[in-house]
């Protein structure tokens, strides 16, 4: 079994980052322009010590507690910064890489202005191999079939899932590419059977080859 992607002591006192239509699945990289003030000391800290923090999705309805500490959904994506710019008023441009699914078990006390969570990571399921191998070959050729409508760098999908090895990463990888759709996000983010997960990826492209049908020379929405 490979090592876990955060140590112990990252997931007891993992930092948070909620946004209210962002999910940050594992594999992925995620470009986060930070100005709060909590969340520039979050970015700070996180860049003092590991890089570590995880992305959040509020729930519906955060808005009449914004400033507080609305709920979030349970399951979140963990992850390192790659890259940062701290400009001069403090404010910080991150690329952030999804590490891993992780549960949120309990908030921590407020201990800072930023939240913190215990959580636990979550560990991919044991993948039936035929079921992944069908859904496989039939997302390929959905996305043959919607060659001609996407952005010319999704076209190639060999080239989209370049490095990209076993179901989950692939389905994690593909699911990525649907990064405005933040349903989809978190659904994808709380599946841990990878199977599952590329069988949520190929319903999403189904519905975008279905889409044509009717008029043949609309374009398929892609965010």
């Amino acid at each position: 079994m490979a090592a876990d992607p955060l140590s112990a002591e990252e997931v007891r006192a993992l930092s948070i980052f909620p946004l209210p239509a962002a999910t940050l699945l594992p594999g992925a990289v995620l470009p986060l322009h930070v100005f709060e003030r909590r969340y520039r000391d979050l970015v700070r800290d996180a860049l003092a010590q590991t890089k570590t923090l995880a992305v959040a999705r509020l729930k519906p309805g955060f808005e009449s507690d914004y400033e507080g500490r609305p709920p979030v959904y349970d399951v979140c994506g963990a992850g390192r910064i790659l890259e940062h710019r701290e400009h001069r008023d403090g404010r910080y441009d991150i690329l952030l890489e999804g590490l891993a699914r992780v549960r949120i078990v309990r908030e921590l006390p407020p201990a800072t202005l930023y939240r913190v969570v215990h959580g636990e990571v979550i560990h991919d399921s044991v993948l039936d191999a035929g079921v992944a191998a069908a859904l496989e070959t039939k997302i390929r050729e959905l996305w043959g079939t919607l060659g001609p409508e996407l952005p010319e760098s999704l076209r190639d999908l060999g080239q989209v899932i370049r490095g990209v090895e076993g179901a989950g990463r692939l389905a994690d990888r593909l699911g990525a590419v649907f990064a405005g759709d933040a349903e989809l996000g978190q659904a994808l983010l709380c599946e841990p059977d990878p199977g599952e997960r590329l069988r949520l990826v190929a319903e999403r492209l189904q519905a975008q080859v279905d889409a044509l049908e009717p008029t043949p020379k609309s374009r398929a929405r892609w965010n």
